[in-house]
């Protein structure tokens, strides 16, 4: 239990003087409706306490798939810390709980035997994960069998996380195909963790749209190896102490090692019933919020009735505490609150979704505009009733959603031409809709920010989009609204909005470029991830979302010194193999330059044969990829095989791919086999901001395709070379610039030797060369690389043989793993469509 208090001597003596306001609940509703509160002179009339179930300040709720995930951590999603209470003089009962309120004496009985007066107060209690009616969730003794969770608080996903780690589940059942129980999959199968979600609906996510939409969402999300049921009941979950399965009806069981309840939420209205207020579906209050028949209790967010409606949703929440505030302080007491017109927009398991209002249409005379495409995860729908829009389901494109959320909510006429509402032809595009958004209009659903609040911060100052996020907590939550913020204070400031300055952080937890970073980690002799998080990130505080960039840039940096810490790896750095969606990993042997032996043919085939592969495939690169290979089995693949490895999985150095050269074709002008092999012996395994492929050929008709790689190489006539850089043939496509053209072999290798380093010290994380290349400048690298005009091109090729001198094929780890769950026992696995081979 955590108490935070404020001076009691101030506290007497605003006493004297001020109102008592007791708030139950420390949730995102009650600390909103405080918030609203102080910003209306409140801190001046009332002495403010606060009662919350959990020992923390207030968080972000929804946010808590992104803690799962590994995406974002506990303290990323703090709303109001434990010193925003103390600052703005609230007394915090932290992990207490309200037992009882006495309406007639006006106190508050809490767990710790405290009895709080109060003249006002604000009923703020939420709800609660609901537990389907269902045997076998309780052991003999009583308690909620291991295995089981809710998923509504920070305990509950810290109590998940701990299990799938500890490697007491090999598969999970989620319960639930809504948004929460589809964010819980995603997050689970972030680590690794087998999962099928179980829904009792006809199609996912059946509260925000249809069942065609719920078809294309559904094959997105078993995309992501999650296996999805629908129209089935969980009946019972299996085990005495600890789950070990579940049942359904008319389905054979489902074996699994941890059950998420995500089958809706119910209001926490105990409290209310045991005190005597009016409770329906959840606790009746009037337009102001306040309690039926009651003068001096309101009540705000989840656990409310308003005329007939309960919300489970965030915006409505957020629209209640602003009428809520303007009656406690007496700001406006004409404020009323009529219901919300919910509209959502958020990224659920990586998917854009956003909806409002009817899923489909009612009436006969209903228009109904209807977009698919199954294949690219697009679905979208509009019901138009009366020449106005009345509903709207966008699934994997919401570039129309302001403007479609303004045809909702404020009726804009709308184009002759349907199409125009989902496609840009001739309609309001995003910047003419962020101009006619109505300014009371939702753009960051998640922390409730309008589009009124953001035109506030940029007029009181604030000069960047990042500025107007922390200053309105807007595109804090899902981040799905992002380019909306910034479109709206684009269009608020004129156009004239700065850069921020964390787009120049190397790493988003690090408050430094790159080149700036560099030199303090280098200063302070920091080698190791923990040890700059510790040295330079605020307050140091580690951040997940950085962990990877900074162990490739000290690993950079330091070569043989780095200190390895595991934990600031990805699931594929970690075993050293490429996860594949359904679970197993695919295994990639080195083949120099492409080239190949019986032996190694020989060996590949019977590794292949004596593990079950289901797929070998060549690679783009020439190589032979073994496909389907379980974590467990990792270790004794390598040992099999005996080749080092490809590092198909890294943003490294991969493989450079080569024509068969002048020995054997009869346009080669140079041996580009032996070069490549000379290339990837070299630099194997370089550690880099991106994944770097190379490609050597014999002659200018570029059989290697060596002007669409990172870095290729090209023979041409009188024995001379030319060195390519910037090159792409993915999803983005672009010929590399020539950087040089050279007389030997020894000279590719120096020059592309010191380009690389060049680039690993100045690219930033995850920018591949096709955008380093035009953005530096071919003009200058030619100078830097070439001709030596900073004098730096010693030192450049000194880094480079650092690394090159620190080189150990991590495949050697299956003699001596870095942790004793290194390559732990795998879980089941998705099953997966099989290739057709003839």
């Amino acid at each position: 239990m955590a108490t935070v208090l404020v001076n009691p001597r101030t506290l007497r003596s605003a006493r004297k003087q001020r109102r008592q306001l007791v708030v139950i609940g420390n949730g995102m509703a009650g600390a909103r409706a405080v918030e609203e509160i102080l910003a209306r002179g409140g801190a001046d009339m009332f002495t403010i306490t606060m009662f919350g179930d959990e020992p923390y300040g207030n968080y972000n709720r929804i946010m808590l798939s992104h803690v799962l995930s590994g995406d974002e951590t506990d303290a990323g999603i703090l709303l109001n810390p434990l010193s925003w209470y103390q600052e703005n003089g609230i007394t915090l009962h932290a992990g207490v709980r309200v037992d009882r309120i006495d309406r007639f004496a006006k106190n508050v009985h809490s767990s710790d035997g405290r009895v709080t007066p109060y003249d006002t107060l604000v009923i703020a209690t939420g709800s609660r994960s609901h537990l389907p009616p269902m045997d076998g969730l309780y052991t003999p003794a009583g308690s909620l069998k291991q295995g089981i969770f809710g998923f509504r608080t920070i305990d509950d996903t810290r109590n998940m996380l701990a299990h799938a780690r500890a490697g007491h589940t090999r598969h999970a059942v989620v319960i639930g195909g809504g948004l929460l129980g589809l964010e819980a999959a995603s997050g689970l199968r972030r680590h690794g963790v087998s999962v099928d979600v179980v829904h009792s609906g006809g199609h996912l996510m059946s509260a925000q749209m249809g069942p065609d939409g719920g078809a294309v969402l559904r094959r997105s999300v078993e995309a992501l190896g999650i296996g999805v049921l629908t129209g089935c009941r969980t009946t019972a979950v299996l085990g005495t102490d600890r789950v070990t399965g579940v049942r359904l009806r008319d389905r054979a069981d489902l074996e699994c090692g941890m059950v998420v309840m995500a089958a809706g939420i119910r209001p926490n209205v105990d409290l209310a019933v045991l005190s005597g207020l009016p409770v329906e579906r959840a606790i009746v209050v009037d337009d102001s919020l306040r309690v039926q028949d009651e003068d001096d209790i309101y009540a705000v967010g989840e656990c409310v009735q308003h005329r007939g409606e309960v919300y489970g949703l965030v915006a409505p929440l957020w629209e209640q505490a602003v009428v809520l505030a303007n009656h406690v302080t007496g700001a406006d007491t004409s404020a009323a609150y009529l219901g919300s017109r919910t509209a959502t927009k958020l990224k659920v398991a990586g998917v854009e979704v956003a909806s409002m209002g009817l899923h489909g249409p009612e009436l006969d005379t209903d228009e109904h505009i209807v977009f698919s495409e199954p294949s690219r995860g697009v679905f979208k729908s509009i019901v138009v009733r009366d020449n106005k829009m009345v509903g709207a389901t966008l699934l994997g494109d919401s570039r129309k959603v302001a403007y479609l959320a303004q045809a909702y909510g404020s009726g804009l006429p709308l184009p002759e031409e349907r199409l125009g509402l989902m496609f840009d032809l001739g309609t309001p595009g995003g910047e003419t809709g962020v101009e006619e958004l109505d300014g009371g209009a939702q753009v960051c659903n998640c922390n409730g920010v309008s589009k009124d609040a953001l035109v506030e911060a940029v007029k009181g100052g604030c000069t960047t989009v990042a500025g107007a996020m922390d200053a309105t907590r807007a595109g804090k939550g899902c981040g799905s609204c992002k380019l909306l913020v910034g479109q709206v204070v684009e269009w608020a400031a004129g156009g004239a909005v700065e850069e921020d300055p964390a787009a120049s952080y190397y790493v988003p937890g690090i408050p430094l470029d790159k080149a700036a970073l560099m030199a303090e980690i280098r200063r302070r002799g920091l080698r190791s991830v923990s040890q700059v998080f510790r040295a330079l990130a605020p307050d140091g505080q580690e951040d997940a979302k950085s962990k990877m960039g900074l162990a490739s840039l000290l690993k950079m940096m330091w070569a043989g010194e780095y200190i390895d810490e595991r934990d600031a790896r990805f699931i594929n750095d970690r075993v050293h193999a490429n996860i594949q969606r359904d679970g197993t990993f695919s295994v990639v042997p080195q083949m120099k330059g492409g080239v190949t032996s019986v032996e190694q043919l020989r060996r590949i085939a019977d590794v292949a044969e004596k593990h079950d592969v289901p797929l070998i495939k060549l690679t783009g690169g020439q190589r032979i990829d073994l496909l389907g290979i379980r974590k467990e089995d990792l270790p004794q693949v390598w040992a099999d095989l005996d080749m080092p490895s490809g590092y198909a999985y890294g943003k490294s150095f991969r493989t450079v791919k080569t024509c068969v050269g002048q020995d054997f074709c009869r346009y080669g002008t140079g041996d580009s086999t032996a070069l490549g092999v000379r290339i990837e012996s070299r630099f194997q395994g370089l550690e880099s901001p991106a994944k770097l492929k190379l490609a050597v050929s014999g002659c200018p008709r570029n059989c290697a395709e060596s002007l669409v790689k990172d870095v290729g190489v090209v023979a041409v006539e009188g024995g001379r070379w030319e060195i390519y850089v910037g090159g792409a043939a993915g999803a983005h496509i672009r010929k590399g610039d020539l950087l040089a053209t050279v007389d030997s072999q020894d000279e590719v290798m120096v020059l592309a030797g010191r380009f690389m380093q060049y680039y690993r010290e100045h690219a930033n994380w995850l920018e591949r060369t096709y955008s380093f290349v035009p953005r530096v400048g071919i003009e200058h690298l030619r100078a830097v690389i070439v001709e030596d005009s900073e004098g730096i091109a010693g030192r450049l090729d000194e880094a480079m043989q650092a690394s090159v001198d620190a080189y150990a094929d991590p495949w050697r780890e299956r003699d001596d793993p870095q942790t004793p769950g290194q390559f732990r026992t795998s879980l089941p696995l998705t099953v997966l469509p099989q290739v057709p081979v003839r």
